[in-house]
Formats: C-alpha cells, structure tokens, sequence
C-alpha cells in the first residue's frame, strides 16, 4: 500500500516536472477564482496575481491559505508554491483570507474592497461563532448587514418576512431565547430603519467598528503547555500574545503588548517570550506540534511588524493611498450629497406633485359630490314633483272612495234596515209555521185517536163475525147430520138469529159513503202535509244566507244529507213495513168492511 502511495506520489511529482503549469483555484468571501500558474512561480508570484484581479493595494493584511492534515497553513511568500506542502490534487484550492487584523478599522483600511473582505471575514467568523458576540450586539450587527445587503429601509418594499431565508444571528442566540424567526426581526427591522441615509461603505465600517471591540476579533488561539505541562491557550492579534484559560478564550490570564517584547524564539517544540524589561521573568511553553510553532512564529512576525509599522510614518504608497481614499470619500461625499440634494428634490417634487394631485382629486371628489347633490336633488324635486300628483291623485281617489264609503254605508244602513224588516217577517213566518205545525200536530193527534178508535171498531167486528161464523158453522153441521128423511118443518123452532149475534143488514151504499169520507178526509190531511213542507222550504230558503256553517252539528250534516237525498222518516218507515200485508178488516161506526 505505502509503496503504491509512494509510487503515485512520484508520478505525480514527475508529471509536474514535466509540465509548464499548473492549475489553483482561489477561493474568496465573495467568489472563486481559477488561474493557471507556472511551475516556477512563488507565492508571491500567486499572491501578486490575486490581488491584481480583486484591485486590491493593501496586501499586507492578507495571505493565502490552504488546508494540510489537521490544521491550516499560509503560503510562503519567498519560496515556490510546488515546493510548499501545498495539497497535490489540482486544482489546488487556496483561500485568500484577513491574515492580520488591523487595530482600528476606520483609520487603517483605506480600500472599499479591504473593507468589504474584511466584513464579509468577520461576518462569517460572528455567525459560526468563532467569535463570541452577546444578543444585543449580534442584532445590531445584523441591522448594519441588512442594511449593507439592502441600502435603506423602505416598508413599501422591504414587508415582513423579507428576511426569513437571511442568515443574520448566531444559533447560539437564538436558542438563546423563546423568540419566533418573526419576533427577531421585528427586532432587527427596528435597528434597521435607523440606519437610513447611510452608503454599503458606511454600515459595513460601522459593522467592523462594533465587531473590533469583541473579545475574540482578530485573536488566533493554539493549544500550548507551560513548564508544569498545565493546558493553555495562546492567543495572537494585533496588541501582542495573550495567556487564556482553556474554558475561557475571553478573559486572559495575562498577556504581553508587542512593544513590551524584546525577543521570540522557539527552538523544535519550545517558545520562549523575553520581555523587554530585563528584570521580568521570561515565559516559556510548549507546543504540541512544529508545524502550529512555526505558523505561531509567523503570525507573531507578521502582528509585530504591523504593530511597528503602524506606529511609524506612512509610506509613500500608504499615504498616496490614504489620499486617493479621502479624494475617493470626499468625491463620493460630493456624489452623495448631490444626489442626495436631487433626491430631496424630486421628493419634494414628488410631494409636491402627490399634493396637487390629491387636492385635484379632492377637487374632482368635490365637483363629482356637487354633481351628484345637484342630481340628487333634481331626482329628489322630479319625486316630490311626482309624488305631490300622486298625493292628488289619491287625495281625489279617497275623496271618491270617502263619497262611495259614505253611499254604501247608506245603502248598508238601507240593507239593514230592510234586513231587520225581512227578519221580522222571517221570524212572523216562522212563528206562522210553527202554529201550522202544531195545528198538524194537533191534527195528526186527533187523526191517531181516530185511527185508534176504528182500530177497536174493527176488532169487535171482527169478532161479532166470528162469533157470527160460529154460530152459522153450527147450525150448518146440525143440518148436514140431520136425517135425509126428516121434513123441514121438523126442524126445531127454536133456532133463530137475533140481532145481538149476527147482523148481515150491511147494504153497499152506506160503504161507498165511508170510504167516500175516509177518502176526503186523507186528501185534505195530504193537501195540509205538502202545503206545510212548501212553507218550511220557502222559510229555509229565506234563512240559508244567514246560516253559519262552521257551527253546524253532526246532526245538522246528517239532516242535509238527508234532506238532499229526499229520504225521511216515513219513507224509512215504509221500507220496513211488509208490502204484502193481509187485508185489514175496519169496523167503524157499526159497519164492517174488507
């Protein structure tokens, strides 16, 4: 296996060799970068390219660095980029990052471009929280992001939830507190819009003159031991090293300014810090690796001459710079409040315009209103118009109607008057009727004790007769039994037929007569029946009108239906009488008929 590693790596080596180039890609804050490089450049030579293409002037601040083993290394500037532990796939990968972190921001940073790396470095380090920041300081460096990303705050535009796919806090403060994504920023909004009339240039600076002030900005911490072999942090930046606990990167234990440090050394694994004063105690410890003492060694030169550097005069580059950079921000300055005198005056020219056009819509509102109250009250003239010739219009139609009312209350009061007068009569008739009916009733009475009367007539004739046909059948049986021989005059004499037994003096005219009179007398009775029966009919006729017929009885229905049907009393009586009854025998008067 090693030998086949060892072999490729020799290809590899022999490849390179062999060609005149190879392949890097730079990787920035804000993009990636490829370039095909010569075999014999240096780092240098890289370097210097890079910052040709990103325009950048202030070199000093940065560096290439690329990714070996566990830690991190940075491209030597004096020596070939092939002949570095540089990663051997290609393309090679570089990343082009702030190597030394300035004291203050606003006064040496002098390029937009520096700054803008700077910011997006430091932004990146706040959210992965490679630099501890608390909540309130983290929310109002997002507001300076947002407002570096989105120029100044608008409502019309920038609506909530305009920032829910943004990364603008670290998780730390946000599992910090019971917040919903809307509740920060609500609260990120509110910083934001305070910021209105500041450029990109200047929240971004602002963004870095809050973020300088963090325990953790600029400090790069390896893990050392001192000569007991207790766990220690060292931190380097742009003030000097720092001595920290291992739980605590933000408090050091002590620390030691560049200008108080005379000498640092590190012989294989051993640093020694010599103070400047004589006298003081020199600091030593050990690292774990050589590598990490080396890139130590590098930052502490780097920082150190920073450090010095700052403390001297300019250079003539520098100060050529800085003086580009204020004709730069005084031009922009002009630029900006020139555009910001237009801007004022189109919005006032806006406003104005927005004015006039309001005032003529509320004019326009006004005229429109006046139009339509002006043809509401035509409309409103045109229906009382109409309405006071319907008015009239019906004025006279109750007047006609009051004069109608009034001629049929009259002829109502004539109806009632002529009403109670034919109630009168009907009553005069009904009171006549009832006398006829109890004359017929009377009538009938005496008719009944008649018909009685013959009835018992009839049935002492009837047993005369018997009596009568008794006697004859006697005699004649006497006469039948007689002797054949015996004369008639030896009959007894004493048989006779008295008056009392038997009477057969009935003579057909005295039954002519009766049945004459019988006959008479049931016309008459049957004349008075249909005469009553035609007075009842003509006097419930008259009182029909006046019948409520919600009041009426079952009995009353029965009775109707009967009446409309011709069924009544006596024709039920005669339908269960026997049609074929014997020949009734009636003695009336003494005298008997069949």
């Amino acid at each position: 296996m090693a030998s086949a590693l060892a072999a490729k790596m020799g290809f590899n080596s022999l490849m390179r060799k062999q060609a005149k180039t190879f392949n890097v890609r730079i990787s920035t804050m804000e993009s990636d970068l490829e370039f095909s490089c010569e075999v014999k450049w240096k780092g240098k030579d890289l370097f210097d390219l890079v910052c040709r293409t990103l325009g950048l002037r202030e070199t000093w601040f940065f560096g290439l660095r690329y990714n070996i083993k566990d830690t991190v290394a940075w491209l030597k500037m004096d020596k070939k980029v092939l002949d570095q532990e540089v990663p051997k796939e290609e393309p090679i990968t570089f990343h082009f990052l702030a190597k030394f972190y300035p004291e203050n921001a606003e006064e040496e940073l002098v390029q937009d471009i520096t700054q803008h790396l700077f910011f997006l470095q430091v932004k990146k380090k706040i959210l992965e929280e490679e630099i501890h920041c608390p909540p309130e300081a983290s929310v109002l460096l997002a507001s300076y992001a947002v407002h570096a990303e989105y120029g100044d705050y608008d409502p019309a535009v920038h609506k909530p939830g305009f920032l829910a796919e943004e990364e603008l806090l670290p998780k730390r403060v946000i599992n910090l507190y019971q917040m919903t994504p809307e509740m920060w920023e609500e609260r990120i909004t509110a910083c934001y819009a305070e910021h209105r009339g500041r450029t990109r240039d200047e929240a971004e600076m602002e963004y870095l003159k809050i973020a300088q002030d963090l325990d953790m900005y600029g400090v790069n911490y390896f893990l050392i031991r001192n000569k007991k072999g207790t766990d220690l942090l060292l931190g380097v930046d742009a003030l000097g090293l720092h001595i920290y606990e291992p739980d605590n990167k933000l408090t050091p234990k002590c620390s030691f300014p560049w200008n108080e440090i005379r000498n640092i050394s590190y012989s294989d694994k051993e640093f020694t810090i010599k103070p400047l004063d004589k006298k003081a105690n020199v600091f030593k410890f050990n690292s774990s690796r050589l590598r990490v003492n080396k890139l130590i060694l590098q930052l502490c030169i780097g920082n150190h001459d920073l450090f010095m550097r700052r403390r001297r005069v300019d250079s003539l580059e520098v100060q050529q710079m800085k003086a580009q950079a204020r004709e730069e921000r005084a031009r922009k300055q002009v630029e900006r409040q020139r555009l910001q005198r237009e801007k004022q005056l189109r919005e006032e020219a806006e406003r104005a315009r927005d004015e006039l056009e309001r005032r003529l819509i509320q004019l326009q509102d006004e005229a429109d209103m006046a139009n339509e109250a002006l043809l509401r009250s035509e409309q409103t003239a045109d229906l009382l118009a109409e309405k006071a010739q319907i008015a009239e219009e019906e004025a006279k139609l109750l007047a006609q109607k009051a004069a109608e009312a009034e001629t049929e209350m009259q002829r109502i009061k004539v109806t009632a008057i002529r009403g109670q007068e034919e109630r009168r009569l009907m009553e005069q008739k009904m009171l006549e009727a009832k006398m006829v009916a109890l004359k017929m009733a009377e009538e009938s009475e005496r008719r009944a004790k008649e018909a009685e009367q013959l009835k018992q007539d009839l049935l002492e004739a009837r047993e005369s007769e018997r009596r009568a046909k008794n006697k004859l059948l006697e005699i004649t049986s006497k006469a039948v039994y007689m002797s054949p021989g015996l004369a008639p005059d030896s009959m007894p004499q004493d048989v006779s037929f008295s008056r009392e037994n038997l009477s057969f003096d009935f003579k057909d005219t005295d039954m002519k007569r009766l049945s004459m009179e019988i006959e008479k007398e049931k016309v008459e009775y049957m004349e008075k029946s249909k005469h009553l029966q035609e007075q009842l009919n003509e006097l419930k006729t008259e009182i029909e009108s006046l019948k409520l017929k919600e009041r009426e009885t079952p009995l009353d229905i029965i009775h109707n239906q009967n009446t409309e049907q011709g069924t009544s009393k006596h024709s039920n009586f005669k339908k269960v009488t026997p049609s074929s009854a014997a020949c009734i025998r009636v003695s009336y008067r003494g005298y008997v008929c069949d």
